[in-house]
């Protein structure tokens, strides 16, 4: 049996997010973001998508494109990683973690399903919400989700399921997010309510900026409010 395999996109996937910081940290955080999967020239048949539109919900398989990981190889690979939810001082071993560290950059995504175009100007192409993937990010493979199998409600969540959520409420006083159209809106309210901050951040002076649908968005954190500082178009 062969000991390597040589993966190749079948897919990019469209997403508002220009750069990793903003991205939700586990895909269905935040179902207001809407996505697009653009199908590369060799695998635009609409025949493969037969049937796809009587599920709800899709896996992704996908490479962290941005991350510098061991490769084929394996010689660079670390065992342990440091999870910024933790604080990015705590130690756990990377296979107990979703970690892009990884010995090979694949992630896996569960999203939801919105619609199936199979004919366009860009050939067949899928519209899915809740993805956690940066603007371009490959993919690999496109399965869809079976609850019967892939749903366990009494599975246990290790150290992920320990960590507290931070849930802020975002204060817009100058209604600076006006100037985007409710889709993206929705989307950009979903992003910072989930707190986008590393876990070891808690300056309520420090003021941050979030690259989305175009625009630079800066914000900033007290306690448990995010208040919007400025939207400009990029």
């Amino acid at each position: 049996m062969e000991e390597s395999y040589t993966l190749t996109p079948i897919a990019h996937i469209r997403t508002q997010f220009a750069d990793k910081f903003g991205i939700p940290r586990q895909s269905g955080l935040v179902e207001e973001l809407r996505a697009t999967i653009v199908f590369t020239p060799d695998f635009r048949n609409a025949d493969a998508l037969r049937g796809l539109e009587e599920y709800s919900h899709l896996w992704l398989i996908w490479q962290f494109s941005t991350v510098v990981t061991a490769g084929a190889d394996g010689k660079n690979w670390r065992p342990t990683v440091r999870p910024p939810r933790l604080g990015g001082n705590t130690r756990m071993g990377v296979f107990a973690t979703r970690s892009p560290f990884r010995p090979n950059a694949l992630g896996l995504s569960c999203v939801k399903l919105v619609g199936v175009h199979p004919h366009t100007a860009e050939g067949p192409v899928i519209e899915v919400a809740g993805a956690d993937l940066l603007d371009g990010t490959p993919i690999y493979d496109i399965k869809p989700y079976l609850p019967y199998v892939d749903a366990h409600p009494d599975a246990k969540s290790g150290f992920a399921g320990k960590v507290e959520a931070h849930a802020l409420t975002v204060q817009d006083p100058e209604n600076l997010l006006d100037v985007l159209d409710d889709t993206t809106r929705a989307g950009l309210l979903g992003v910072l309510q989930n707190d986008p901050r590393p876990g070891y951040q808690h300056d309520p002076g420090r003021v941050y900026g979030l690259r989305f649908a175009g625009y630079e968005v800066k914000f900033t954190v007290d306690g448990d409010e995010a208040a919007v500082v400025s939207v400009c178009k990029e």
